[in-house]
Protein backbone atom coordinates (compact mmCIF):
# COMPACT_ATOMS: atom_id res chain seq x y z
CA UNK A 1 0.00 0.00 0.00
CA UNK A 2 1.67 3.26 -1.16
CA UNK A 3 1.58 6.15 0.70
CA UNK A 4 -0.23 9.04 -0.85
CA UNK A 5 0.87 12.00 1.32
CA UNK A 6 1.47 12.87 4.53
CA UNK A 7 -2.60 12.76 5.33
CA UNK A 8 -2.75 9.02 4.76
CA UNK A 9 -1.94 6.29 6.97
CA UNK A 10 -4.04 3.20 5.25
CA UNK A 11 -6.40 2.56 2.03
CA UNK A 12 -9.34 0.48 0.89
CA UNK A 13 -8.44 -1.71 -1.78
CA UNK A 14 -11.61 -1.53 -3.83
CA UNK A 15 -10.95 -3.37 -7.06
CA UNK A 16 -8.43 -5.78 -8.56
CA UNK A 17 -6.87 -5.30 -12.49
CA UNK A 18 -4.88 -7.81 -12.49
CA UNK A 19 -4.84 -11.63 -11.49
CA UNK A 20 -2.47 -14.37 -10.56
CA UNK A 21 -0.12 -15.42 -13.91
CA UNK A 22 -0.49 -11.97 -15.78
CA UNK A 23 2.10 -9.72 -17.37
CA UNK A 24 2.60 -6.54 -15.83
CA UNK A 25 5.13 -3.72 -16.88
CA UNK A 26 6.39 -0.74 -15.17
CA UNK A 27 3.53 2.22 -15.10
CA UNK A 28 0.41 -0.16 -15.77
CA UNK A 29 -2.44 0.48 -13.31
CA UNK A 30 -3.05 -2.69 -11.04
CA UNK A 31 -5.70 -2.01 -8.54
CA UNK A 32 -7.72 0.81 -7.29
CA UNK A 33 -8.01 1.43 -3.26
CA UNK A 34 -9.99 3.90 -1.65
CA UNK A 35 -8.92 6.60 0.72
CA UNK A 36 -10.23 10.15 2.07
CA UNK A 37 -9.11 11.33 -1.19
CA UNK A 38 -11.12 9.17 -3.52
CA UNK A 39 -10.69 6.44 -5.71
CA UNK A 40 -6.87 6.08 -6.25
CA UNK A 41 -5.25 4.12 -9.18
CA UNK A 42 -2.44 2.32 -8.25
CA UNK A 43 1.10 1.88 -10.39
CA UNK A 44 3.06 -1.12 -10.76
CA UNK A 45 6.54 -0.04 -10.45
CA UNK A 46 8.50 -3.04 -12.16
CA UNK A 47 7.83 -5.38 -15.07
CA UNK A 48 7.08 -9.08 -14.14
CA UNK A 49 4.54 -11.60 -13.67
CA UNK A 50 1.84 -11.72 -11.16
CA UNK A 51 2.88 -14.12 -8.33
CA UNK A 52 -0.33 -13.72 -6.01
CA UNK A 53 -2.59 -11.05 -4.44
CA UNK A 54 -2.07 -10.49 -0.96
CA UNK A 55 -4.90 -8.42 0.06
CA UNK A 56 -8.87 -8.69 -0.92
CA UNK A 57 -10.97 -6.80 -2.19
CA UNK A 58 -12.72 -4.90 0.64
CA UNK A 59 -9.99 -5.37 3.49
CA UNK A 60 -8.35 -1.98 4.84
CA UNK A 61 -4.30 -2.46 5.52
CA UNK A 62 -2.08 -0.14 6.35
CA UNK A 63 0.35 1.90 4.13
CA UNK A 64 3.50 -0.11 3.89
CA UNK A 65 1.40 -3.38 3.52
CA UNK A 66 2.33 -5.95 0.59
CA UNK A 67 -0.72 -5.84 -1.85
CA UNK A 68 0.83 -8.45 -4.32
CA UNK A 69 3.52 -10.38 -5.06
CA UNK A 70 5.40 -10.19 -8.68
CA UNK A 71 8.12 -12.71 -10.20
CA UNK A 72 10.49 -10.01 -12.34
CA UNK A 73 11.58 -10.44 -15.58
CA UNK A 74 15.09 -9.21 -14.96
CA UNK A 75 16.41 -5.84 -13.65
CA UNK A 76 14.05 -3.48 -12.13
CA UNK A 77 12.81 -0.24 -13.86
CA UNK A 78 14.77 2.61 -11.87
CA UNK A 79 12.70 5.42 -10.53
CA UNK A 80 12.64 8.37 -11.78
CA UNK A 81 13.85 10.45 -8.79
CA UNK A 82 14.18 8.50 -4.88
CA UNK A 83 11.13 7.57 -3.15
CA UNK A 84 10.10 10.32 -0.24
CA UNK A 85 8.17 8.45 2.41
CA UNK A 86 5.63 9.86 4.72
CA UNK A 87 7.15 9.05 8.27
CA UNK A 88 6.65 6.97 10.06
CA UNK A 89 5.17 4.26 7.08
CA UNK A 90 7.23 3.29 4.35
CA UNK A 91 6.20 4.28 0.35
CA UNK A 92 6.09 2.38 -2.80
CA UNK A 93 9.33 3.56 -5.20
CA UNK A 94 8.43 6.17 -7.38
CA UNK A 95 7.23 5.94 -11.25
CA UNK A 96 8.87 6.99 -14.16
CA UNK A 97 6.85 10.65 -14.68
CA UNK A 98 4.65 10.94 -17.65
CA UNK A 99 3.78 14.47 -18.77
CA UNK A 100 1.62 13.94 -21.21
CA UNK A 101 -2.23 13.87 -20.01
CA UNK A 102 -3.43 10.16 -18.77
CA UNK A 103 -6.16 8.24 -19.72
CA UNK A 104 -9.01 8.73 -16.87
CA UNK A 105 -9.85 4.92 -16.57
CA UNK A 106 -7.40 2.40 -14.94
CA UNK A 107 -7.98 -0.24 -17.99
CA UNK A 108 -5.34 -1.95 -19.73
CA UNK A 109 -5.13 -1.27 -22.76
CA UNK A 110 -2.75 -0.82 -26.22
CA UNK A 111 -1.71 2.31 -27.54
CA UNK A 112 -3.57 1.70 -30.64
CA UNK A 113 -6.84 1.03 -28.78
CA UNK A 114 -6.29 4.30 -26.40
CA UNK A 115 -5.61 6.57 -29.48
CA UNK A 116 -8.89 4.53 -31.68
CA UNK A 117 -10.91 4.88 -28.07
CA UNK A 118 -10.08 8.59 -27.59
CA UNK A 119 -11.30 9.13 -31.26
CA UNK A 120 -14.62 7.55 -31.33
CA UNK A 121 -15.38 8.66 -27.75
CA UNK A 122 -15.70 5.90 -25.96
CA UNK A 123 -14.88 4.80 -22.23
CA UNK A 124 -12.18 1.63 -22.12
CA UNK A 125 -13.46 0.59 -19.26
CA UNK A 126 -17.11 -0.30 -21.16
CA UNK A 127 -15.20 -2.79 -23.53
CA UNK A 128 -14.07 -6.53 -22.47
CA UNK A 129 -9.88 -6.50 -23.01
CA UNK A 130 -9.31 -9.93 -25.20
CA UNK A 131 -5.34 -9.13 -25.25
CA UNK A 132 -3.06 -10.54 -22.75
CA UNK A 133 -4.04 -10.15 -18.98
CA UNK A 134 -6.98 -8.96 -20.41
CA UNK A 135 -6.09 -5.70 -22.04
CA UNK A 136 -8.08 -3.90 -24.22
CA UNK A 137 -6.68 -4.35 -27.82
CA UNK A 138 -7.68 -2.29 -30.92
CA UNK A 139 -9.93 -5.10 -32.19
CA UNK A 140 -12.09 -4.97 -28.90
CA UNK A 141 -12.51 -1.00 -29.23
CA UNK A 142 -13.77 -1.79 -33.29
CA UNK A 143 -15.87 -4.48 -32.03
CA UNK A 144 -17.04 -2.26 -28.86
CA UNK A 145 -18.03 -5.54 -26.86
CA UNK A 146 -19.30 -4.03 -23.62
CA UNK A 147 -17.21 -5.51 -20.40
CA UNK A 148 -19.25 -6.56 -17.53
CA UNK A 149 -20.13 -3.16 -15.19
CA UNK A 150 -17.68 -2.95 -11.79
CA UNK A 151 -18.54 -0.88 -9.08
CA UNK A 152 -15.93 1.38 -8.28
CA UNK A 153 -15.66 3.68 -5.17
CA UNK A 154 -15.23 7.27 -6.33
CA UNK A 155 -16.75 9.64 -4.17
CA UNK A 156 -15.01 11.50 -1.73
CA UNK A 157 -15.95 11.74 1.68
CA UNK A 158 -15.75 15.62 2.75
CA UNK A 159 -15.67 14.98 6.49
CA UNK A 160 -12.76 12.27 6.01
CA UNK A 161 -10.97 14.41 3.97
CA UNK A 162 -11.29 17.80 6.46
CA UNK A 163 -10.22 15.42 9.32
CA UNK A 164 -6.94 13.97 7.00
CA UNK A 165 -6.16 17.79 5.77
CA UNK A 166 -6.20 18.98 9.43
CA UNK A 167 -3.99 15.90 10.68
CA UNK A 168 -1.97 16.97 7.99
CA UNK A 169 -1.57 20.56 8.20
CA UNK A 170 -0.96 20.20 12.32
CA UNK A 171 2.00 17.84 11.73
CA UNK A 172 3.07 20.55 9.09
CA UNK A 173 2.94 23.45 11.90
CA UNK A 174 4.49 21.38 14.68
CA UNK A 175 7.42 20.17 12.83
CA UNK A 176 8.23 22.47 10.48
CA UNK A 177 9.76 25.87 11.26
CA UNK A 178 8.27 28.28 8.70
CA UNK A 179 9.58 31.31 7.00
CA UNK A 180 7.83 33.58 4.92
CA UNK A 181 8.64 35.85 2.01
CA UNK A 182 6.27 38.00 -0.24
CA UNK A 183 6.84 40.10 -3.56
CA UNK A 184 4.07 42.23 -5.56
CA UNK A 185 4.55 41.04 -9.02
CA UNK A 186 3.32 43.12 -12.22
CA UNK A 187 1.44 41.48 -15.00
CA UNK A 188 0.97 43.49 -17.48
CA UNK A 189 3.35 41.89 -19.89
CA UNK A 190 1.85 38.31 -19.05
CA UNK A 191 -2.04 39.75 -19.84
CA UNK A 192 -0.94 41.21 -22.69
CA UNK A 193 0.84 38.16 -24.48
CA UNK A 194 -1.49 36.25 -23.19
CA UNK A 195 -4.47 37.92 -25.05
CA UNK A 196 -2.53 37.60 -28.11
CA UNK A 197 -1.58 34.43 -28.02
CA UNK A 198 -5.06 32.81 -27.26
CA UNK A 199 -6.25 34.72 -30.48
CA UNK A 200 -3.85 32.03 -32.84
CA UNK A 201 -5.22 29.33 -30.53
CA UNK A 202 -8.62 27.59 -31.28
CA UNK A 203 -10.89 27.98 -27.73
CA UNK A 204 -10.08 24.39 -26.38
CA UNK A 205 -6.14 25.17 -26.71
CA UNK A 206 -6.87 28.25 -25.20
CA UNK A 207 -4.30 29.52 -21.94
CA UNK A 208 -5.52 30.02 -18.87
CA UNK A 209 -2.68 32.64 -17.02
CA UNK A 210 -2.04 29.96 -14.23
CA UNK A 211 -0.23 28.03 -17.25
CA UNK A 212 2.67 30.55 -17.62
CA UNK A 213 2.97 31.14 -14.06
CA UNK A 214 3.01 27.36 -13.14
CA UNK A 215 6.02 26.97 -15.89
CA UNK A 216 7.95 30.42 -14.35
CA UNK A 217 7.68 28.71 -11.10
CA UNK A 218 9.17 25.35 -12.57
CA UNK A 219 11.76 27.38 -14.22
CA UNK A 220 12.87 29.23 -11.09
CA UNK A 221 13.25 26.18 -8.94
CA UNK A 222 15.76 24.75 -11.22
CA UNK A 223 17.82 27.81 -10.48
CA UNK A 224 17.07 27.08 -6.77
CA UNK A 225 16.86 23.75 -5.90
CA UNK A 226 17.26 24.08 -2.05
CA UNK A 227 13.14 24.58 -2.69
CA UNK A 228 12.48 21.54 -4.61
CA UNK A 229 12.30 18.33 -3.37
CA UNK A 230 11.22 16.38 -0.29
CA UNK A 231 12.54 15.21 3.05
CA UNK A 232 13.60 11.54 3.19
CA UNK A 233 14.45 10.59 6.56
CA UNK A 234 16.17 13.27 8.18
CA UNK A 235 17.00 14.98 5.34
CA UNK A 236 15.76 17.26 2.45
CA UNK A 237 16.99 15.72 -0.78
CA UNK A 238 16.34 18.08 -3.79
CA UNK A 239 14.69 16.46 -6.93
CA UNK A 240 16.14 17.08 -10.61
CA UNK A 241 12.71 16.75 -11.82
CA UNK A 242 10.29 19.56 -10.71
CA UNK A 243 6.61 17.37 -10.10
CA UNK A 244 4.48 20.93 -9.56
CA UNK A 245 2.17 20.04 -7.12
CA UNK A 246 -0.76 22.14 -8.25
CA UNK A 247 -4.18 22.56 -5.09
CA UNK A 248 -7.25 22.06 -6.97
CA UNK A 249 -10.38 22.85 -4.71
CA UNK A 250 -13.23 20.17 -5.07
CA UNK A 251 -16.41 20.82 -5.37
CA UNK A 252 -17.40 18.88 -1.75
CA UNK A 253 -15.23 20.97 -0.25
CA UNK A 254 -11.48 20.56 0.56
CA UNK A 255 -8.22 20.57 -1.34
CA UNK A 256 -5.96 17.87 -3.23
CA UNK A 257 -3.02 19.01 -4.65
CA UNK A 258 -1.59 16.26 -7.06
CA UNK A 259 1.59 17.15 -9.30
CA UNK A 260 2.03 17.61 -13.17
CA UNK A 261 5.07 15.91 -13.36
CA UNK A 262 8.59 16.99 -15.29
CA UNK A 263 6.44 20.21 -15.42
CA UNK A 264 9.57 22.23 -16.19
CA UNK A 265 10.03 20.49 -19.58
CA UNK A 266 6.57 20.72 -20.95
CA UNK A 267 5.60 23.80 -23.45
CA UNK A 268 2.66 26.03 -22.30
CA UNK A 269 0.32 23.84 -24.37
CA UNK A 270 0.99 20.62 -23.02
CA UNK A 271 0.97 22.04 -19.54
CA UNK A 272 -2.48 23.35 -19.92
CA UNK A 273 -3.97 20.40 -21.23
CA UNK A 274 -2.16 18.43 -18.30
CA UNK A 275 -3.69 21.22 -15.23
CA UNK A 276 -7.34 20.68 -17.81
CA UNK A 277 -6.94 16.60 -17.03
CA UNK A 278 -5.75 16.44 -13.73
CA UNK A 279 -8.56 19.11 -12.67
CA UNK A 280 -11.04 17.00 -13.80
CA UNK A 281 -10.21 13.71 -12.38
CA UNK A 282 -9.51 15.14 -9.21
CA UNK A 283 -13.02 16.23 -8.86
CA UNK A 284 -14.37 13.12 -10.07
CA UNK A 285 -11.61 10.77 -8.44
CA UNK A 286 -9.69 9.33 -11.00
CA UNK A 287 -6.23 9.99 -9.74
CA UNK A 288 -2.76 7.48 -9.95
CA UNK A 289 -0.96 7.39 -7.05
CA UNK A 290 1.77 9.11 -8.43
CA UNK A 291 0.42 12.09 -9.01
CA UNK A 292 0.00 11.57 -5.15
CA UNK A 293 2.84 10.72 -3.42
CA UNK A 294 5.87 12.63 -5.78
CA UNK A 295 4.77 16.49 -5.69
CA UNK A 296 8.14 18.64 -4.90
CA UNK A 297 6.77 21.74 -4.82
CA UNK A 298 3.01 22.89 -4.67
CA UNK A 299 1.29 26.06 -5.82
CA UNK A 300 -2.00 27.07 -4.32
CA UNK A 301 -4.30 29.84 -5.93
CA UNK A 302 -6.64 31.74 -4.37
CA UNK A 303 -8.40 32.63 -7.99
CA UNK A 304 -10.56 35.75 -8.84
CA UNK A 305 -12.86 37.38 -6.88
CA UNK A 306 -10.36 36.45 -3.61
CA UNK A 307 -8.03 37.45 -0.76
CA UNK A 308 -4.87 39.75 -2.10
CA UNK A 309 -2.63 37.24 -0.52
CA UNK A 310 -2.28 33.99 0.93
CA UNK A 311 0.38 32.35 3.70
CA UNK A 312 -0.06 28.61 2.85
CA UNK A 313 1.43 25.88 4.77
CA UNK A 314 4.00 23.39 3.41
CA UNK A 315 2.42 20.07 2.90
CA UNK A 316 4.87 17.26 3.95
CA UNK A 317 7.67 15.96 2.86
CA UNK A 318 7.88 18.81 0.62
CA UNK A 319 9.97 22.00 1.65
CA UNK A 320 8.26 24.80 0.38
CA UNK A 321 4.99 26.00 -1.09
CA UNK A 322 3.57 29.10 -3.36
CA UNK A 323 0.63 31.31 -2.63
CA UNK A 324 -0.94 33.23 -4.93
CA UNK A 325 -3.74 36.18 -4.28
CA UNK A 326 -5.71 37.62 -6.76
CA UNK A 327 -5.12 39.16 -9.63
CA UNK A 328 -5.88 42.71 -8.96
CA UNK A 329 -5.53 46.13 -10.81
CA UNK A 330 -3.64 48.61 -8.17
CA UNK A 331 -1.37 50.94 -8.50
CA UNK A 332 1.89 50.97 -9.66
CA UNK A 333 4.83 53.41 -9.84
CA UNK A 334 6.60 53.23 -13.41
CA UNK A 335 9.26 55.43 -14.07
CA UNK A 336 8.51 59.02 -12.21
CA UNK A 337 4.54 58.30 -12.23
CA UNK A 338 1.97 55.56 -11.18
CA UNK A 339 -0.22 53.95 -13.69
CA UNK A 340 -2.78 51.13 -12.72
CA UNK A 341 -1.63 47.37 -13.48
CA UNK A 342 -2.46 43.82 -13.07
CA UNK A 343 -0.81 42.64 -9.66
CA UNK A 344 -0.66 39.34 -8.12
CA UNK A 345 0.94 38.85 -4.49
CA UNK A 346 2.93 35.63 -4.18
CA UNK A 347 4.05 34.70 -0.88
CA UNK A 348 6.42 31.84 -0.34
CA UNK A 349 6.19 29.79 2.67
CA UNK A 350 9.34 27.48 2.95
CA UNK A 351 11.21 25.26 5.75
CA UNK A 352 13.87 26.87 7.71
CA UNK A 353 15.79 23.84 8.15
CA UNK A 354 16.12 23.82 4.26
CA UNK A 355 16.16 27.07 3.17
CA UNK A 356 16.76 31.08 4.31
CA UNK A 357 14.41 34.21 3.11
CA UNK A 358 17.78 35.57 1.05
CA UNK A 359 16.68 32.21 -1.17
CA UNK A 360 13.00 32.78 -1.22
CA UNK A 361 13.52 36.23 -1.70
CA UNK A 362 15.91 35.24 -5.27
CA UNK A 363 13.14 32.57 -6.06
CA UNK A 364 10.74 35.27 -5.70
CA UNK A 365 13.11 37.87 -7.65
CA UNK A 366 13.68 35.08 -10.79
CA UNK A 367 10.16 34.30 -10.73
CA UNK A 368 8.90 38.19 -11.27
CA UNK A 369 11.72 38.50 -14.32
CA UNK A 370 10.55 35.25 -16.08
CA UNK A 371 6.94 36.93 -15.97
CA UNK A 372 8.10 39.69 -17.91
CA UNK A 373 8.91 38.01 -21.13
CA UNK A 374 5.69 35.25 -21.31
CA UNK A 375 7.19 34.37 -25.12
CA UNK A 376 10.68 32.67 -23.66
CA UNK A 377 8.34 30.65 -21.89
Amino acid sequence: MPSLGADMDAGTLVEWLIKPGDKVKHGDIVAVVETDKGAIEIEIFHDGTVRSLEVPVGKKVPVGTVLAKIDGDGEEKAPAKEPAPAAPPPAAPEPKPSPAPRPATGVRASPAARKRAEELGIDLASLEGTGPGGAVTLEDVEGGKPAPKVARAAGIKSVEMRKAIAAAMARSNREIPHYYVSLDIELAALTDWLAEENVKRSVVDRLLIIAPILKSVALALKQVPELNGQWQGDQFAPSSAVHMGVAIALREGGLIAPAIHEADSLDLGSLMANLRDLTNRTRRGGLRSSELSDPTFTVTSLGEDSADSVSPIIYPPQGAILGLGAIRRRPWAHEDGLVVRPIVTATLGADHRVSDGRTGGRFLRLLADLLQEPAKL
